[in-house]
């Protein structure tokens, strides 16, 4: 008992160093998390416990949920074309283009190159939700057309690995019955809920909302499926419900940042070796190079093909170009399958991490959409404080 408290006070001390650094330098707080991950654990190697796992993989289920349920169903009908294609095109050529440069330049085999490819072609919602939030652009049609794309870019990386490797067995397809169901009944049964126990300081509303994740969460698990998926599906379900419950979304979100979020970032920073990232350093920056010029070449023409300014075609290719929790689920199959070995795991791992740092920061640094906004992102980010503060 006294090593659990001694590890969760390490993670939560890095978690505040975090917070604080993040005000300090006005950097989103996920990348500044995932920096002292890095520190974390190369310099004093934090050690990962199977709870911390968990309040990482739960802290990652409950954040696409709310990025689900911020997209607003109104705005997803006005951004639905435009999502569905940069979302496609953001799977498909970094999948293709990985694919074919790790089997032909790298000599990895095929299972390897497939592998590659499908880590190389995420995006992370996870990390944009956060980056929005905090920008301010959660609730606007930009933000709401990002995070949709997000989802379908992850959806092609899901059934990518199911027709490539795992097949699609009796498991999935209850699965999949299992969640039209719960699409269907969910918002009334939560409406029910909401009116009956709502209100009271215990949030009973709060614990259903995470009792229900949590069984989907299993179920998919169990399916051969992954937990955060049907997270996001039940979100963008419940996303019209929320509208009239914008309190208790609040509330989820502070828990979420304040509990579960830095043991995710966290975690992924010190899932990073330093070692490889120098004895690797060449293919690791070339895989880097490879995914966000795939993106680039898929995603900005589609951004000028919808009429998006230059400034947030750029900025929309950027975070389309993030990646972290399918890219190391995929990576992490790979390797327990024997797909790939230890040393194409931590390239493929270091590539994912990496790439959910470098094109954050250069987007929140010199492409922030102003013409999304009057505001400068400093202004907006004090604007959602006060908000936050006034909830």
């Amino acid at each position: 008992m006294e090593q659990n408290f001694a590890i969760a006070a390490q993670w939560v001390l890095l978690a505040l160093i975090a917070t604080v650094l993040s005000i300090r330098l006005g950097i989103s707080v996920a990348l500044m998390e995932i920096a002292v991950g890095v520190i974390g654990g190369n310099a004093v190697h934090l050690e990962i416990t199977p709870w911390v796992t968990f309040l990482a993989g739960f802290g990652a289920v409950v954040l696409t949920f709310l990025a689900g349920a911020e997209i607003d169903p109104d705005s997803l009908k006005g951004n639905l074309k435009e999502s569905l294609v940069i979302g496609f095109l953001s799977f498909l050529l970094p999948f293709l283009g990985g694919m074919w440069f790790a089997e032909y330049v790298f000599g990895w085999d095929g299972n390897a190159a497939k592998i590659a490819g499908i880590a190389l072609s995420t995006t992370s919602v996870a990390v944009v939700y956060a980056v929005m939030v905090e920008s301010g652009l959660s609730a606007s049609r930009l933000g709401q057309g990002i995070l949709a794309a997000c989802f379908v870019t992850d959806l092609g990386t899901v059934l990518a690995l199911g027709l490539l490797f795992t097949g699609f067995s009796l498991k999935v397809v209850w699965f999949t019955a299992v969640m039209i169901v719960a699409v269907v009944v969910i918002t009334p049964l939560s409406a029910r809920v909401f009116k009956w126990y709502g209100g009271r300081v215990s949030e009973p509303e709060i614990k259903f909302i995470f009792l229900v994740l949590l069984a989907l969460a299993y179920l998919a698990v169990i399916s051969g499926s992954e937990a955060v998926l049907p997270a996001y599906i039940i979100g963008m379900a419940m996303a019209r419900f929320f509208k009239h419950y914008k309190p208790t979304l609040t509330k989820m979100r502070a828990i979420v940042f304040a509990v579960f979020t830095p043991f995710y970032f966290i975690k992924a920073g010190v899932l990073v070796s330093v070692g490889a990232l120098y004895t690797m350093s060449g293919t690791i920056l070339v895989f880097l190079l490879i995914k966000m010029a795939t993106k680039f070449i898929g995603v900005l023409p589609a951004t000028n093909w919808f009429h998006y300014t230059p400034r947030t075609g750029i900025y929309t290719t950027l975070l389309m170009s993030t990646g972290l929790t399918f890219g190391t689920i995929s990576s992490l199959y790979g390797l327990t399958n024997h797909y790939i070995n230890e040393g194409q795991y931590s390239v493929l791992v270091a590539t994912v991490i990496l790439s959910a740092v470098v094109p954050t920061m250069i987007a929140q640094k010199w492409f922030f959409p102003t013409d999304e906004t009057s505001e400068s992102p400093a202004v907006i980010k004090n604007m959602v404080i006060r908000e936050r503060e006034a909830d």
